[in-house]
């Protein structure tokens, strides 16, 4: 098997994150020699987290510079990285910062990269990246011949690697900082209790179209329909996703849910969340909308409708009731 270099960089705390100790298992499960290949202002948090990983060399770029995401700087500590390890193939989690980077990197050695892989193991003696393409529809089986080989691993798809920390020899590595034409001046994140997008969530909501229609009573009910999911949402710690019609009435002037947004989209043109439970509540499992819940486990829907698309196999459970009532009987019993 050919050696193997696993990219992560650290957060503000100088640790790993989640999809990084993922892309760690999948790296493991291929059984070559492992280098790890840290990047951060500080990276020794990181390297006693993976100590015990069985690496045989832990790399590393770090300083103030290499604190924040950006291109250049990212990209040549990737460069660096992968010169110093010799490793043919590369992988990284599918992070937007690597994503931003990693493509240059692959550039900058004439290697190759793939992006969004869900999968990396040995077929036929060789490695090979499974990916989706065309919208999620059709998973093809990818080898390459080019060296090195570049490979994006998406959130999600292995098990975090959750071995014991210890203490661990770091080489650092040298390398000039590149002249950047950015300038990082702060971070802004959403209020307490705002976030309503959640990838480590074991429930999915999704509201569609029919929550800011006219009810039974001729009217519409905008804001218990904000209250009611709000109310879910921080009483289930759910993520909240959404059908493309929901999300495209705002520039159609009908009435919104204000706190809905292009981001909160699921289907062909949004989303394709892993989430182990999924609800959908006033869609109707139209095909643009379910493919977006390919990978989810468990799909249950509540729609007045009992011929919707999600009664025609696309749902585990439908319950055919009004999604106001269930949803103030759900929020009452989960306070």
């Amino acid at each position: 098997m050919e050696n193997i270099l696993l990219l992560a960089h650290t957060e503000t705390d100088g640790t790993l994150a989640k999809p990084a100790l993922e892309a760690l298992t999948a790296a493991l499960a291929l059984g070559g020699e492992l280098t790890i290949g840290l990047v951060g202002a500080t990276v020794q948090p990181a390297a006693g987290q993976v100590a015990n990983a069985g690496a045989v060399r832990i790399l590393a770029v770090c300083g103030d510079a290499f604190a924040a995401p950006r291109y250049a700087t990212d990209a040549a500590a990737a460069e660096a990285l992968a010169r110093a390890s010799g490793a043919a193939l590369v992988l990284a989690p599918s992070t937007s910062r690597w994503a931003r980077a990693i493509p240059g990197a692959a550039f900058r050695l004439n290697g190759r990269v793939d992006t969004h892989a869900t999968n990396l193991a040995i077929r036929n003696e060789v490695p090979a990246v499974s990916r989706w393409f065309y919208r999620q529809r059709m998973e093809a089986v990818l080898t390459r011949a080019q060296r090195p080989w570049f490979v994006l691993l998406d959130a999600g798809c292995c098990e975090p690697w959750s071995g014991e920390p210890g203490a661990a020899t770091v080489e650092l590595l040298p390398l000039e900082v590149p002249a950047t034409r950015t300038t990082v001046t702060g971070v802004q994140s959403p209020k307490a209790g705002e976030q309503t997008i959640r990838p480590d969530a074991k429930l999915l909501f999704v509201a569609g179209a029919g929550w800011t229609k006219k009810q039974s009573d001729g009217a519409v009910h905008g804001a218990e329909a904000e209250g009611l999911i709000r109310g879910f949402l921080r009483a289930a710690n759910a993520s909240l996703g959404s059908s493309k019609s929901l999300v495209d009435m705002s520039g159609e002037g009908e009435a919104v849910l204000n706190f809905m947004s292009h981001l909160n989209q699921i289907g062909q043109t949004g989303a394709t969340p892993r989430h182990a439970k999924g609800l959908s509540t006033c869609c109707h499992g139209e095909e643009p909308h379910v493919v977006g819940w390919r990978f989810i486990t468990q799909r249950r829907a509540v729609n007045l409708d009992a011929n919707c698309g999600w009664a025609r196999g696309k749902a585990d459970v439908l319950y055919v009731a009004d999604a106001f009532a269930v949803m103030r009987a759900v929020n009452r019993l989960m306070a």
